[in-house]
C-alpha cells in the first residue's frame, strides 16, 4: 500500500514539474498581465478577483497579497476579492441566483478603468462569465486564469493565461505561482 501512495506522489512531482517547465513558456503573457494591472492602479483603479472553490480561495489569497504585501513593504494596493463578502453572496444568491454573485458585486463596486482576474479552472464557470460580460460592458479589462484550451473564458478577456493542463489540481497549482508572480511584478512596481 505504502508503494501505491509512493508512487503516486513521485509521478504528481513529475506532473507538476513538467507542467512548470512548459509554464515557463508563458513568461510574456504573465509579463503582459501584469503590465495590465500595474497601468490600472497607476491610472486609479483597483484589481478585482473572482472564482469558485479553490479558485475563490485563490482569488482572496492574491488581493490580500496586493493589498497587504507580497514580499516588500510598501504602500497598499487597491485590490479585492468579490469571493469573501458572505452576506453579499448569500443574499445576491438568493435574490438574483449565484450566476449573478459576482457580476452584481461587480456593478455596484467596480468602474471603468478597474480590471478583473477571472479565475476559472475550466474556463465555463457561468457566474465567472457574467462577471465577465458585466466588466466587458462597464469599460474594465479582464485577465483570465484557466486551463489548457480555457474554455468559454479565452475569447472573453482581454488576455487570457491558460496554463499548460487539464488536470484541475495541476491547474490550481500553477494558478497560484503565476499569481505569486503577478503579485510580485506588481509590487516591484510600487516599492
Amino acid at each position: 500500500m505504502a508503494h501505491d501512495g509512493e508512487e503516486l506522489i513521485r509521478r504528481s512531482f513529475l506532473d507538476s514539474a513538467a507542467n512548470f517547465t512548459a509554464l515557463a513558456g508563458m513568461a510574456p503573457q504573465v509579463a503582459a498581465a501584469a503590465e495590465r494591472m500595474i497601468a490600472s492602479i497607476r491610472a486609479g483603479g483597483k484589481v478585482m478577483f473572482c472564482g469558485n472553490g479553490g479558485s475563490a480561495a485563490d482569488a482572496q489569497h492574491l488581493a490580500t497579497e496586493l493589498l497587504g504585501r507580497y514580499l516588500r513593504n510598501r504602500p497598499a494596493l487597491p485590490a479585492l476579492a468579490l469571493t469573501t463578502d458572505s452576506s453579499a453572496l448569500t443574499a445576491i444568491g438568493n435574490d438574483f441566483g449565484f450566476v449573478d454573485v459576482f457580476a452584481r458585486q461587480l456593478r455596484g463596486l467596480g468602474r471603468s478603468g478597474d480590471l478583473l482576474v477571472a479565475i476559472t479552472t475550466s474556463g465555463n464557470s457561468p457566474n465567472v462569465l457574467e462577471a465577465v460580460k458585466a466588466a466587458r460592458e462597464m469599460g474594465i479589462g479582464v485577465i483570465g486564469l484557466t486551463g489548457q484550451g480555457g474554455g468559454a473564458l479565452r475569447d472573453a478577456c482581454d488576455l487570457c493565461l491558460c496554463v499548460p493542463s487539464a488536470h484541475t489540481p495541476r491547474i490550481q497549482e500553477m494558478h497560484i505561482a503565476v499569481g505569486h508572480l503577478l503579485c510580485e511584478l506588481v509590487e516591484n512596481a510600487f516599492a
